[in-house]
């Protein structure tokens, strides 16, 4: 959930409360891919319920759990995934569409300034962790344990993000009967 935690302890309630408006609520069978490597995504996709495995040329990557957000990176930079995503057990999504974040964006400078901040943040703290992992620090990265710890400014964050993840399911509840 930390992606989550960086993205919803950026934006606010309104934000929040507008991604559950805007998206739409998916159920995904286990094994089935809601992202592709290399094929154009049309929207961003936050894991509600159960979890998501990343691959890269048939390499398993990554495991995500509930809070995760993907498909962040090709809406940022408009170029196809660069690794594929499926779910690895029955899974809930809420798929957020590119037209409907892009126009978002557009209209409220507010809600772009902090979506922007969010997405940024991430891709900076992933880019320490793999730094770090590469064993090249150039980053300023600290040891792997400190590297495992939020920002102190992302911990006054955590509760404001762990309730609008929680406000997005229960707004939620209910939705997924129909899929």
């Amino acid at each position: 959930m930390r992606k989550a935690l960086y993205i919803l302890g950026i934006l606010d309630d309104t934000d929040a409360s507008w991604l559950a408006t805007a998206g739409k609520p998916r159920s995904i069978r286990a094994g089935a891919a809601i992202i592709e490597q290399g094929v154009p995504v049309d929207s961003v996709f936050i894991l509600i319920d159960g979890q998501l495995q990343v691959y890269r040329d048939n390499v398993e990557i990554a495991r995500l759990a509930s809070g995760e957000i993907v498909g962040e990176v090709s809406f940022v930079d408009s170029r196809p995934p660069s690794a594929s995503v499926k779910a690895a057990v029955d899974s809930r999504v809420l798929a957020v569409p590119k037209a409907a974040l892009y126009s978002k964006l557009q209209k409220d400078l507010g809600f772009a300034s902090r979506f922007y901040l969010s997405v940024a943040t991430f891709l900076a703290v992933r880019l320490r962790e793999a730094d770090a992992r590469m064993g090249t620090r150039r980053f300023g990265a600290g040891s792997e344990d400190e590297l495992d710890e939020l920002a102190p400014d992302m911990l006054e964050n955590i509760a404001l993000a762990s309730a609008r993840f929680d406000m997005i399911v229960k707004r939620l509840a209910g939705a997924f009967s129909g899929n």
